[in-house]
């Protein structure tokens, strides 16, 4: 499988570009049209909308106070996860790393992981999954507390 690097949203647009570009919004929309895909701009202009960044003419540290995000990105260059905590909240390194499992295990998988699911715990066959596909790949079968839960080990 041919895995690229992660791609980094500051190897595109550094914070200071990015200030620099809303605050120049008005009078650039040309180049800005240019320069950052239209997609970006719309989601930047909704995080400023919930206080998520900050848009103010003149950012002070005072009014400065930004969000802390973490983007997963899959091999395919799509963003799988968004994270988002306050400036006064640290980051859970421990929930980043469970996600990343969970994300390898049902991209290689036909299976998604319940809450506060942990790498070994059993997991539940994917919905896309019809009864009798299912028997083919789990011929011992599964535990069914419900007609649409189907839970299985984990697969290796």
């Amino acid at each position: 499988m041919n895995v690229q690097a992660p791609i980094s949203f500051h190897s595109a647009l550094d914070d200071r570009a990015l200030d620099q570009l809303f605050r120049q919004a008005r009078t650039h929309n040309v180049w800005l049209k240019k320069q950052v895909p239209e997609a970006l701009l719309r989601q930047a202009v909704d995080l400023a909308r919930y206080g998520c960044v900050q848009l103010a003419a003149r950012s002070t540290p005072a009014n400065n106070a930004t969000v802390r995000n973490v983007f997963v990105i899959g091999p395919d260059k799509k963003v799988k996860l968004i994270l988002v905590y306050p400036m006064t909240t640290g980051r859970n390194f421990d929930e980043v790393l469970r996600v990343i499992d969970s994300l390898q295990l049902t991209a290689n998988h036909k299976v998604a992981t319940p809450v506060n699911w942990k790498q070994g715990e059993d997991v539940v066959i994917a919905g896309s999954v019809t009864d009798d596909a299912a028997r083919e790949i789990w011929p011992d079968g599964w535990e069914s507390p419900r007609p649409y839960i189907r839970i299985v080990p984990q697969p290796s």
